[in-house]
């Protein structure tokens, strides 16, 4: 073991070549306990490829040894040669004082490739050989929580949390918590995350969000706010803190904490969307329509941003804007029908007659069966004296709303008197 030691210290001197060199001259002469602790220290040292060769040599020797067994497991998982690691802990047997921990490692490995049904009968296995060990009926949650069995993944959990509240650095409360979340059992879900003493970000993320979608808008607000404390940069969280001050009326505090998010998160189309709502709430308009704007520059198909600039462009009156909005929004190839409809109304209210016709042209084939449209593109056609194509709108109308009497007799006027001309 000489070798040996003297390899170890020149490693702790950070003489890493040296040391290995020093194992590789003394391997050949090694006998098999000597090889088994240069096994070891390959496997600290990271080394791998190595320890995998002296360990396939001395379970050749003793192919029923288990630690051997174990650690060539190991390496196979770690080098991801799953096919070898499964074929070695097949081979433990129930007399193996090791067939427990084979039992999980094949688990993990079978779910890991997602035969999550041979996983589930590896662990019921492993449950059966020892009924009380936690770890079993945490890796039973956790199998079932993985794919989305939240009902079936509680009462494992909920028998680990019995005994221990944290195994495998996991907190089995917040687990819990998420679980019965996932079965729309919101109460309980909070009552988990209330009793955890857990503040990592993401935890008190979900537990707001949680809460959010139970509408206990207090508890999101508590929560969320004690996130931004703690983590200013958590981006995820001022869409929603925003929101719910919002609901509950606080709208200036929702507006700061949007525009706050917007520091850490200047790519967020939705919350410059709702930063704009706010500030429009609050009485800055043209703030407002700045917001919405970003919005709109890194999503033209934000179809929700670019309807509340029309929406609001219509209320302040400003017809021109709606124009320079829409035309362009469709040049970069957003193809949204309602645009071109927008478009033929605004260019009709600044008298750009000739441009509406156009757009109330192109939108026809998109609103042929929508009576709103066909009233308005008839009377449209009325006013710019295209008569015939104002009774073609108006028929097309009655097709679908036979019993208006006014537009009938409006339509049989028009026939009057375009055969007395």
């Amino acid at each position: 073991m000489e070798e040996i030691h003297e390899a170890i210290k020149l490693m702790e001197q950070n003489k890493t070549e040296d040391a290995i060199n020093k194992l590789e001259q003394f391997l050949p002469r090694a006998d098999e306990e000597e090889k088994y602790t240069i096994a070891e220290l390959y496997m600290e040292w990271g080394m791998l490829e190595e320890a995998k060769f002296i360990l396939i040599e001395l379970s050749q020797q003793y192919p029923n040894e288990p630690e051997l067994k174990i650690m060539l497991s190991d390496i196979h998982i770690d080098l991801q040669e799953d096919e070898e690691a499964i074929n070695i802990l097949n081979r433990f047997s129930p007399e193996d004082e090791e067939y427990l921990e084979a039992l999980l490692q094949l688990a993990d490995l079978y779910q890991a490739q997602g035969l999550f049904e041979v996983a589930e009968q590896k662990l019921l296995e492993a449950k059966s050989t020892d009924p009380l060990e936690p770890l079993i009926d945490f890796a039973l949650g956790e199998l079932a929580f993985s794919n989305g069995e939240y009902i079936k993944s509680i009462p494992y959990y909920e028998k680990v949390y019995s005994t221990q509240q944290i195994i495998a650095d996991v907190e089995i409360g917040v687990r819990l918590a998420e679980a019965y979340a996932g079965t729309g059992e919101f109460e309980k879900a909070i009552e988990f995350f209330k009793a955890s003493q857990n503040e990592d970000p993401d935890s008190l993320f979900r537990y707001g969000f949680i809460a959010y979608r139970a509408d206990r808008l207090d508890i999101s607000i508590k929560v969320w706010e004690q996130l931004v404390e703690k983590d200013p940069s958590y981006q995820s969280v001022y869409l929603y803190l925003a929101k719910c001050y919002e609901t509950e009326g606080m709208v200036e505090e929702a507006f700061e904490t949007a525009k706050k998010g917007l520091k850490v998160d200047e790519f967020n189309k939705e919350l410059y969307h709702l930063a704009g709502v706010l500030a429009r709430k609050c009485g800055y308009g043209e703030e407002s329509y700045q917001l919405v704007k970003e919005a709109v520059a890194i999503d033209p198909g934000y179809n929700e941003a670019v309807l509340f600039l029309i929406e609001n462009y219509k209320e302040d009156q400003d017809n021109e804007a709606i124009v320079d909005l829409l035309t362009h929004i469709i040049e970069l190839g957003e193809e949204d029908a309602n645009y071109k409809w927008e478009l033929a109304k605004a260019y009709k209210e600044i008298e750009s007659y000739d441009d509406a016709l156009n757009q109330y042209n192109d939108a026809y084939n998109n609103f042929k069966d929508d009576t709103d449209f066909l009233q308005e593109y008839g009377y449209f056609l009325v006013e710019e004296g295209r008569i015939a194509d104002a009774i073609n709108a108006f028929s097309k109308y009655l097709t679908i709303e036979p019993t208006d009497n006014e537009i009938a007799d409006y339509v049989d006027r028009l026939k009057q008197n375009e055969d007395s001309l």
